[in-house]
């Protein structure tokens, strides 16, 4: 009975190391195995075998793409502006050894990294070229943090801002600043306009006086030809300056008949007489 004891104890005992020596890797994850405490090697997926009690499986680390969040943090630009950004790494470990020897959590790592490399790009740039350059941010970051945590046996696959925004004092400070901008656009136009008006009804004014100035100075000649023509035809020098005033008290008797607080007008009965009155030579 004891030897029966005996027997399935060892069997018990020997099925259990059999079953500890076998391991079946899945896929998407490789096993870092480790020999009386020191690497010994990298378990693949599919069928593997290790020594029972002196090989252990110290890590199991998934291969399968990641996505790490970094959390919404304030960032000062060149120009003192204070934004708010946050960011998505997607990650792949590419060696398991390095992953968990070359640093201790790299999750943790490579989400700290993020953020000092977000904090130090932005802030060599203003605060349009940040808000307005999400690309170029994108790029510098993911250059920048692929060759630090590619001595980590790890791959940046991308990094996305998923945010960046001015904070909210930022925020009201450049709609008040905006505000001032359009009622300064408003009152210069609002003054362009008024020069403008000004200066067209001055333009105006001045084209009418030429205009007028030339009127007159058509008349004038008009008038001056019209008496050479009646001096040349009647050969006499005092005729046509009595005719051309005697012409213009006509016309001047006719206006002030017209006019509605006249009542009555007497004309002289001989009118080259009182013309030639008018001129000192009655």
């Amino acid at each position: 009975m004891a030897g029966v004891v005996v027997f399935g104890v060892l069997f018990v005992v020997v099925a259990a190391t059999l079953f500890a020596g076998v391991k079946t890797v899945p896929q998407g994850q490789e096993w870092v195995v480790e020999r009386l405490g020191k690497y010994h090697s990298t378990l693949k997926p599919g069928l593997n075998f290790i020594i029972p009690y002196i090989d252990i499986v110290a890590y199991r680390v998934s291969t399968k793409g990641d996505v790490l969040s970094v959390g919404a943090q304030e960032v000062i630009t060149r120009d003192n502006a204070v934004i708010i950004t946050n960011a998505i790494a997607f990650i792949k470990v590419t060696d398991p050894t390095r992953a968990v020897y070359e640093i201790q959590n790299y999750e943790y790592a490579i989400q700290n990294l993020v953020m000092t490399s977000l904090r130090a790009i932005i802030g060599q740039m203003d605060l349009n070229s940040a808000l307005s350059e999400r690309e170029h941010i994108k790029a510098k970051l993911q250059d920048s943090i692929s060759k630090e945590v590619a001595t980590w046996g790890i791959y940046v696959q991308s990094v996305e801002i998923q945010d960046i925004k001015p904070s909210e004092s930022m925020q009201r400070a450049m709609e008040q600043q905006a505000s001032a901008d359009r009622f300064k656009q408003a009152t210069i136009l609002e003054a362009e306009g008024k020069r403008e008006a000004t200066i067209r009804e001055a333009e105006g004014r001045l084209e009418a006086a030429k205009r007028e100035a030339e009127a007159q100075v058509r008349l004038a000649e008009a008038s001056a030809k019209a008496i050479t023509d009646i001096s040349e035809a009647i050969k006499d020098r005092d005729l046509p300056a009595v005719f051309l005033l005697g012409d213009r008290y006509v016309t001047m008797l006719q206006k002030l008949a017209a006019s509605p607080n006249a009542k009555m007008v007497i004309l002289p009965a001989d009118l080259p007489a009182a013309v030639r009155g008018m001129m000192g030579k009655g």
